[in-house]
């Protein structure tokens, strides 16, 4: 079993909470996400989740893996399509956002872990 964390949030920035719910699907691994310029081609944001796809495929087991994706949204939707076809568990993290009003016209924004849902 194992949970890749395919983010821009590594694991060090992450709560108990979130870790814990985490380790519930296996061993945790971290591949840095891409940066992705707004102005790639649909294309080039394709052969780069392809690329992705290959190197998860490559060097985890298929079997119960579950990977966490969150990011740019084509790139993701590109990514979650293709691990889904080979079975492969996708997930989000859901987070409650509080908002702290402060003196004058500024704002604290927090973001809570909840759950994981399954793309």
């Amino acid at each position: 079993m194992m949970f890749i964390n395919l983010s821009n949030h590594p694991f060090s920035s992450w709560s108990a909470k979130q870790l814990e719910a985490a380790k519930q699907y296996g061993d945790l691994a971290e591949m840095a996400f891409p940066n992705i310029e707004p102005n790639c081609s649909t294309e080039v944001v394709r052969m780069l989740a392809t690329a992705y796809v290959t190197d998860i495929m490559e060097h985890y087991p298929a079997e119960n893996l579950t990977v966490h994706i969150m990011g740019e949204q084509t790139f993701c939707y590109h990514v979650v399509r293709q691990l889904k076809q080979r079975n492969i568990r996708c997930v989000a993290s859901t987070t409650e956002r509080i908002v702290k009003e402060i003196k004058g016209n500024k704002r604290i924004v927090e973001f809570t872990f909840v759950q994981f849902r399954e793309y």
